[in-house]
């Protein structure tokens, strides 16, 4: 009898495997659906569009001046009296100015669309980071339950060798503090899943406790560019360096328009008399409304402190930018170098902890067989299934931190 209940403990121990049904999801699913819904995002691109409104509003002519007055007491002219009259003017700024103003308004619209394209990059880091914790904490779960499950055959080894007076009671009492602490792992874990899955779905503005899906095995992800060239790739596509550069384009031209709104501004305009009968006037032209020709004014800017400090303003901004563009550089380089890090990292973590999880399998099944058949052993055999779970729970961390370094190194480079 005892040796049918080792065989079959065995038998169990070897062939545990996990059944879980795969479900077919990928990331790029939900990478669309934080996109098209999250509330944040949507705010970034109104912020963008109401940005892109501003080019025709200043690239417009101001709008005409009319004018209407009433002779209380008429004027009397040779032709009549004159009783009312009507005028309009239009002003024209210096050449160039209203295109040096739509150059400023869109070049600052630019610079609000790659701010909404540098959120929505780290709204993609921000999902794949979650996605892949979430897809550690449920692999987790998953040999942490199948550990527990070990251990359980293994107490029932324990009672065995009891019963039969080859072991002491303090194996099974070590196996129940293996369980014990499995056990609060395990709950620890489920909770963690939980909160991941409110933050998932927090993301794509979904219910918070919708179901999320993810692959039985995780893809593992690769840089896109060697390193030697992933750090200038960054500087040329990087969203906040882009951002700087639409916004220093915007302060050139803002200084260009300070300059032409120093230049002076002309007027045009024309003028329309009703005048009325003159009875003591024979002639032909006895009357009849005036109509005066276009008249022509120049406003001249005499005040320069205003448009000096406008010009200032504008080279001000400009040296603003380039320092925010090389303080930014300086920040990507750094953030660049610590990434790459944890890439190499977690790639030699992989390796590792794939290695030491098949030497510590071999220990197991070697310490196993050897309980089998004496009481020694047994805290090895405790030790080593501790081991060898600590190197399966490094391996997929190991996985997802590559994939979470990926992701960040994707997000430097505006992907």
């Amino acid at each position: 009898m005892k040796n049918k209940i080792i065989i079959l403990s065995f038998f169990l121990l070897i062939s545990l495997v996990g059944n879980t049904q795969e479900m077919e999801a990928t990331l790029a699913e939900y990478l669309k659906i934080a996109a098209e819904n999250n509330p944040g995002l949507k705010a970034k691109f109104n912020d963008y569009m109401a940005a892109m409104q501003k080019v025709p509003q200043v690239g417009t002519l101001p709008d005409p001046q009319f004018a209407f007055g009433y002779f209380i007491n008429p004027v009397e002219t040779r032709l009549g009296p004159q009783k009312a009259t009507f005028g309009l003017k239009q002003a024209f700024p210096w050449f160039g100015l209203l295109e040096a103003k739509e150059d400023v308004a869109t070049a600052a619209a630019k610079a609000k669309y790659e701010v909404f394209e540098n959120s929505k990059s780290n709204l993609f880091f921000t999902l794949k980071t979650i996605y892949y914790n979430y897809y550690y904490t449920e692999k987790a779960i998953e040999i942490t339950k199948e550990n527990i499950e070990i251990l359980k055959i293994f107490k029932n080894l324990s009672l065995v060798k009891i019963e039969n007076g080859n072991a002491s009671i303090v194996d099974e009492l070590r196996v129940e503090l293996e369980l014990n602490d499995l056990e609060n792992q395990l709950a620890l874990y489920i909770d963690t899943k939980n909160s991941l899955k409110i933050g998932l779905n927090s993301i794509m503005n979904r219910e918070i406790y919708e179901p999320v899906r993810i692959p039985k095995e995780l893809a593992i992800e690769e840089l896109p560019y060697e390193k030697e060239f992933l750090l200038d790739s960054i500087y040329n596509n990087n969203h906040e360096i882009k951002s700087i550069d639409h916004k220093l384009n915007a302060f050139m031209n803002q200084e260009i328009a300070a300059k032409k709104e120093g230049m002076p501004k002309f007027n045009l305009g024309v003028n329309y008399i009703i005048i009325g009968e003159n009875p003591n006037s024979s002639d032909s032209n006895n009357g009849k409304d005036a109509l005066l020709f276009p008249s022509v004014g120049v406003t001249i800017p005499i005040y320069r402190r205003k448009y000096k400090a406008m010009i200032k303003e504008a080279q001000y901004l400009q040296e603003t930018e380039i320092a925010n563009k090389q303080n930014t550089k300086n920040t990507l380089g750094y953030l660049y170098g610590d990434t790459f890090k944890n890439f190499s990292d977690s790639e030699r973590r992989i390796a590792l902890n794939k290695k030491q999880s098949e030497i510590a399998k071999k220990v197991l099944d070697v310490l196993i067989t050897s309980y089998s058949t004496n009481s020694k052993d047994f805290e090895e055999v405790l030790r080593i299934e501790r081991q060898l779970l600590g190197y399966k729970l490094a391996q997929q961390k190991a996985i997802t931190d590559k994939n979470a370094a990926v992701a960040f190194m994707n997000y430097l480079l505006g992907n």
